[in-house]
This record gives structure tokens, sequence and C-alpha cells, in this order.
């Protein structure tokens, strides 16, 4: 099935110049069973592109009911060698996802489309839970000291409600952005110390699409072409996702 999947989104970004109206009248087949042209429709997918133009060192709750405290919103990395700060980089990733997740039919809300904002990582998840969203996708470039680290990882909570369907999308998610990107995949890291995690209701992942700290990367992370080979990865496994676990 999961062939058949990446068939289906090739064929699908290939009508992109093809009117609305047409494509809608496709349908695919393949293993048995049939799949209309907008294989995420009727599925609820939330967008948090991490950070914003100013942090917010102010303490919240990193998890319901815990005495544990964070800073409301980091200010993130910025780019080694393009001089991106992080915040940016995201949020254009972010609409290319949305783009996408919406041509194929899904309902998609963002955190925000704007940099100057101040939504703490608690509220991001509170406003994902209450608007309904089937699942959550926090979308961070990583950074580091040591320059030669790369590579793309997922992180999601190790306990509480949806841990294992989250990691099961990040392990989806990672798998087919590897095969289009040939990016290392480091995997999925399962924490309970993130606190836009563990306010979310919903399976969600924390996707660190790269670092921004390795010179070769930083450049990557911010081409365009590279971009658009992530956000069809990260596509790809969703809609595997989907599919796989019944969400539609």
């Amino acid at each position: 099935m999961k062939r058949f999947f990446i068939i289906c989104i090739a064929f699908l970004l290939a009508l992109s110049a093809v009117g609305i109206s047409e494509r809608n009248e496709v349908s695919m087949i393949g293993e048995g069973e049939s799949y209309q042209a907008f294989p995420l429709k009727g599925v609820k997918i939330g967008i948090d592109p991490g950070h914003q133009r100013k942090s917010n060192n102010q303490q919240e709750a990193v998890a319901p009911g815990s005495s544990e405290t964070k800073a409301k919103v980091s200010s993130g990395t910025s780019g080694v060698s393009t001089g991106i700060p992080e915040y940016i980089s995201v949020l254009e990733i972010s609409f290319m996802l949305r783009d996408l997740l919406c041509d194929l039919g899904a309902e998609v809300k963002m955190t925000r489309e704007t940099h100057d904002v101040d939504i703490s990582n608690q509220e991001r998840a509170i406003m994902m839970n209450e608007w309904g969203a089937d699942i959550v996708i926090r979308v961070h470039l990583n950074g580091y000291n040591d320059h030669s680290v790369h590579g793309m990882g997922m992180y999601v909570r190790k306990t509480g409600a949806y841990a294992e369907e989250s990691a099961y999308l990040g392990k989806l998610m990672l798998t087919e952005m590897e095969k289009l990107t040939q990016a290392k995949n480091q995997g999925v890291f399962k924490r309970d110390t993130y606190t836009g995690l563990n306010w979310s209701e919903v399976p969600c992942v924390l996707a660190e699409l790269g670092y921004m700290s390795n010179y070769e990367e930083d450049e990557k992370l911010n081409d365009p072409e590279y971009r658009m080979l992530l956000v069809k990865g990260m596509v790809n496994g969703i809609i595997e996702y989907v599919y796989d676990m019944g969400v539609l």
C-alpha cells in the first residue's frame, strides 16, 4: 500500500496544471481499493510553524497538572551559512506544506501565518485541540554546537494520549522524507519534556527537518526545491498514516 500512495501523490502532483474540476474526477485504484483524487478529504490537519519573531520567557506548565514550567516560546536557531532565523524558514516551509495538503483535500489550520505573534506552545496546542484537529505537525529546524551533525528527526511524547500513534506517524513521515531527500534519518525520539506535545489531545509530531548549524544542510533547508522534497515526504507519510489508522 505504501508504494501505491507514493504513486498516487506523484500522479496528483503531475496534474497540478490541470483544472480542479478535471482533477476531481480522477480516482486511483490499487490493491483492490479505490481512492478519490483527494485522498485527505475530510481530514483536519494542524500545522504549527515553530517559534516567532520575539521569544517569550514567561513560564507556563510543561503538561496539564504539572508543577514543572518552561518558557512560553523560545527564540529558535538560525542558519550558520545563510543567517536566516528558524522562525522565518519554518513558516515558509509550513506554507508549502499547507498548500499541498489543501490540494489533496485536507482542511488545514495554522497556529500562525505571520512572525509578529505572541502565542505560547501551550496555547498553540490548545488552539488545535479546540479546532478539532485529527493530527498536528509542528515544523522546526534544529541547531547544535557540533557543525558536523546533520539529519532529520521526529519528537513525540513518550507517555500519555496518542503517544504510540504519534510515534507511528513520525516514523512514516521520516521514512518517506528520507526516500526523497536522502538526508540522514535520525529516528523518532520519545520525550515528555515538550510543552506543545504534552498539551496536545491528538496525534502530534515535532518535525526537526534538519540542522541549520550544519553549513551544507542549512543551504539545503533554504532551497525551494529541497524544501518541496521535504514537504512531499511529509505528505506521503501523512497519507499512509491516515489510511493505515482509519482516520477517514
